[in-house]
């Protein structure tokens, strides 16, 4: 699957027309993402989480009562911007208790991509190489930490995990570092799921207890056809479940300010992801 090599090449392919300065602000997510019916009253805010390796700059958002499943969101290349505040905060009105992290605070603090989702891939890659398995694992252990110490978080409850493009695989090895309280994760056009090194996320389902999600971009799936068929079978001989879907899409199609933005197949990664959760963390 993808690992961000790729991503300028298809953007003629992928790409929506009248885009433009929008995207490159983030201005205007948040008119393009449909409002929740029924959506709960939320209250966020910025926050700093402490790690191994410093303090991590991120955002939080939850319903404005009760207590909540939690959900941590791991953002792609371009890092915590208003298109993923965004997004938590429709997720939070959904019934979650929601973190979306900068994984880059060791360098900088958000925003780390000059341009939004329109900020060349080769800017912002020293970043993405710049993370490492273990610093995955360190941060995904200190950001399950500080959410379960939060008042609006209900630990009796599973926690899930989401990542895009470069954070599918930080979303399964959150997944294996804290199994017992992540149940339910979704990977949308991750990259570097399965690869042949020792350390690639695959090789850690089995010390997973989540259900997952896992939506692939059509042009990632062409680029390494076996991938799928990779996860599918480790996940069958742990004998967790996992929906593993081809979407006919680019890879980023997700986020609302990338330039492949899909918004039907988008729609429905983001139905099937409820699904996932209401079944796993209600």
């Amino acid at each position: 699957m993808c690992d961000q090599d790729h991503f300028e090449e298809d953007l003629k392919k992928y790409s929506r027309r009248d885009f433009g300065a929008l995207a490159a602000a983030g201005v205007g997510a948040a008119a393009m993402l449909p409002q929740t019916a029924a959506a709960a009253e939320t209250s966020g805010s910025d926050v700093m989480i402490k790690t191994p390796d410093g303090e991590c700059d991120a955002y939080f958002v939850a319903p404005a009562t009760g207590k909540h499943a939690a959900v941590l969101i791991w953002p792609d290349i371009f890092g915590l911007r208003p298109a993923f505040r965004q997004m938590a905060d429709r997720l939070a009105g959904s019934g979650y208790s929601v973190l979306v992290v900068n994984p880059f605070y060791r360098k900088q603090k958000a925003p780390t991509a000059a341009d939004g989702a329109n900020t060349p891939i080769a800017d912002v890659r020293p970043l993405a190489r710049s993370l490492t398995p273990t610093t995955h694992t360190t941060d995904a252990k200190a950001f399950v930490a500080w959410l379960d110490a939060q008042p609006q978080v209900d630990k009796d409850k599973p926690m899930g995990t989401t990542g895009y493009c470069m954070g599918g695989p930080i979303v399964m090895r959150t997944a294996a570092a804290v199994p017992e309280r992540v149940g339910a994760a979704a990977t949308f056009h991750g990259g570097g799921l399965v690869t042949d090194n020792e350390d690639s996320p695959h090789r850690l389902i089995p010390q997973m207890k989540a259900e997952f999600l896992i939506a692939i971009a059509e042009n990632d799936d062409q680029r390494d056809p076996d991938a799928k068929k990779v996860l599918k079978e480790a996940f069958a001989d742990a004998k967790l479940p996992a929906e593993i879907e081809v979407y006919p899409a680019g890879h980023g199609w997700c986020p609302p300010d990338t330039r492949v933005h899909n918004s039907e197949q988008a729609e429905k990664a983001w139905t099937r992801m409820l699904v996932l959760f209401e079944k796993t963390l209600r």
